[in-house]
């Protein structure tokens, strides 16, 4: 079957990685588009799905960039906005495990300036589900029009939401206090388990599952770095292990995780509801598949998800998935 068209919307952020320079005085950035909404549409149409991605486009260097990775990619930007603000850049700082943190440089930038009509102009027929997340959720002016936009598109698409906690630009609170109305909104939601830690801080992954199972989202997906993915259904679980692979960095893992989460259930037929037919066979079918696609984001340099022709045969080893008890 072929994949049904995915909508997404959100940010590109020109991400500068530190390297060294030949001046002791002196820092050099290498620059490498991404923003986790672009991210995630990147990697959709490497697989192979029609990805149409809602963004507010600068005509700056960095835009000229976002513009030339996504029409590379197979990123339908037919529905982009030509911004005449300036794009957003964020400086990343690699750890010991190639976990990157990110100071961002986004104010008044043309990411968040969305008006209510923007969105609204753009016709869903044909869309099967709609994905957003990361900082266009939080971000004023825009972050308005963009849950109006969610909430117009749910009667016609499944809805997927990826957090994607940014603590130094905005603070946690101001996404906890939006959390249970996205769960309402939303069909899937997925985050990282460092994105559980800063929204409920000291709680175990199980018991947050049925806070926001409870709160109106029927998926809730959390990746675990190199211990895999936990999937919760309506509160049957699963444990999925990761995909073993040499890491570089993790930038744009868990982006390349939910593009390939989504594709799977595309291809499938699942997309385009409030997934009440979906089965936790389903689901794991679809874990497995997204963690194939999550590791050899891992084994490069920056948010570089791979083409669906140049993905290794599946490693992850299906007898190892741990289907969970409803006390786990």
């Amino acid at each position: 079957m072929s994949p049904p068209r995915i909508t997404v919307l959100g940010e590109c952020v020109a991400d500068a990685f530190t390297e060294s320079a030949s001046a002791g005085d002196e820092l050099a950035l290498r620059v490498l588009p991404g923003g986790g909404p672009a991210n995630t549409a990147v990697a959709l149409a490497r697989l192979g799905t029609p990805a149409r991605f809602l963004a507010r486009l600068s005509g700056d260097v960095f835009g000229r960039l976002f513009r030339a990775r996504l029409e590379t990619s197979g990123v339908d930007l037919s529905s982009a906005v030509p911004a005449a603000e300036p794009s957003t850049p964020a400086v990343a700082e690699l750890d010991a495990q190639g976990q990157a943190a990110f100071s961002f440089h986004a104010q008044n930038t043309a990411d968040w300036q969305w008006t209510a009509e923007e969105p609204a102009r753009v016709g869903l027929s044909g869309t099967a589900c709609v994905h957003t997340g990361c900082l266009a959720l939080v971000q004023e002016p825009g972050a308005v029009a963009v849950e109006e936009f969610l909430a117009a598109a749910a009667p016609h698409a499944t809805i997927s939401i990826d957090p994607n906690v940014r603590p130094l630009l905005v603070h946690p609170d101001v996404y906890r206090d939006r959390l249970a109305h996205w769960c309402g909104l939303a069909d899937v939601l997925r985050l990282s388990e460092d994105d559980l830690e800063l929204l409920l801080p000291g709680t175990p992954p199980e018991e947050a599952c049925d806070i926001w199972h409870a709160a109106g989202v029927r998926l809730v997906v959390i990746t675990r770095g190199a211990d895999g993915a936990l999937a919760s259904l309506a509160g049957d679980r699963i444990q999925v292990p990761a995909v073993p692979t040499s890491v570089a960095d993790t930038v744009g893992a868990g982006d390349s995780f939910t593009a390939g989460l989504l594709h799977h259930l595309g291809v499938h037929g699942l997309l385009g509801g409030r997934l009440t037919d979906l089965s936790l066979g389903d689901v794991e079918a679809a874990c497995l598949f997204a963690v194939q696609v999550a590791a050899p984001t891992c084994s490069v340099a920056g948010p570089n998800p791979p083409w669906q022709d140049r993905l290794a045969p599946l490693m992850t080893d299906a007898s190892a998935c741990r289907h969970l008890d409803a006390t786990h």
